[in-house]
């Protein structure tokens, strides 16, 4: 039995009675959704239980998505697996945010110079997703890959996602991660200003020791905003809390991951992500 539950709210729920809302594409989307880099093949079974999807649901959609080209089927284990054409999509995403390539030296080499992994973090739907990763050269890094999803509460690039957000934006993510992770819209609020003042002071976001969702990751944060995307995305270094310590994190890493985020707005011609907050 898989140990991921169902979303207790998602965005079917969130769009019931709008007509213009697709159903039937949400629930396909949320399928290849609970795939996750770890995942040794997943049968129906295992997918409407991470969807809360009925079974019969399931099969009609992996059907169709397997038809697409979307899924992989392993015909003797029952099991399914991502497809080549969600690489091609993924590809043709990739090239679109011309950023990512931009900014691959500029986090490679903070990976090597801190030792640290360095990730890219996006919202997708009530976590972050992490998109892409720098491991440093020579030195062992954490577990955490692409396709590893955190939350946003207890997370440093959680709480600098919601010190990053406008106030319109703040308000519409809020109400929708409300009861996410225990978290509530006034908590929200609080871990916004309490990393805004961070962003302000020190340009980077470390969330609160007694708040962090793993005892196992030590992690500082600083939000980007492309003007091609409509939300900012994260830039994050992590590591075991014996080789990355909150002093090291405040001294050393947290300056310079700022210090390449601002290197990349250089390259890209982009603003700084609070000069774009409104």
């Amino acid at each position: 039995m898989s140990s991921v539950k169902p979303e207790k709210k998602g965005l079917e729920s969130d769009h019931q009675g709008d007509r213009r809302f697709a159903t039937t594409l949400a629930r396909g989307l949320s399928v290849l959704r609970a795939f996750r880099a770890s995942d040794d093949g997943l049968g129906n079974q295992e997918i409407a239980e991470r969807t809360g999807l009925p079974k019969s649901t399931v099969s009609r959609l992996t059907f169709t998505l397997q038809a697409l080209g979307y899924l992989t089927h392993e015909g003797r284990r029952d099991r399914y697996r991502l497809g080549p054409s969600l690489l091609a999509l993924g590809n043709v995403a990739t090239a679109s945010m011309s950023f990512v390539e931009v900014g691959s030296p500029i986090m490679q080499n903070l990976a090597n110079e801190t030792g640290t992994l360095v990730v890219l973090a996006v919202r997708d739907e009530r976590k972050l997703l992490l998109v892409k990763t720098w491991r440093p050269r020579g030195v062992s890094s954490i577990w955490l890959e692409t396709g590893h999803r955190i939350p946003v509460k207890g997370s440093s690039s959680g709480h600098a996602l919601l010190a990053a957000l406008s106030d319109s934006e703040f308000e519409e993510v809020a109400a929708y991660l409300e009861g996410e992770n225990g978290l509530t819209i006034d908590m929200a609020r609080t871990l916004r200003n309490e990393a805004y003042a961070d962003l302000v002071s020190v340009g980077h976001v470390i969330a609160q020791p007694e708040i962090r969702f793993a005892a196992t990751v030590n992690a500082v944060a600083v939000p980007f905003r492309s003007y091609e995307l409509t939300e900012p995305v994260i830039f994050t270094c992590g590591a075991l809390p014996k080789d990355l310590t909150d002093a090291r994190m405040q001294e050393e890493v947290g300056p310079k991951l700022r210090a390449a985020v601002r290197e990349l707005e250089r390259a890209t011609g982009q603003s700084p992500v609070l000069a774009q907050r409104g």
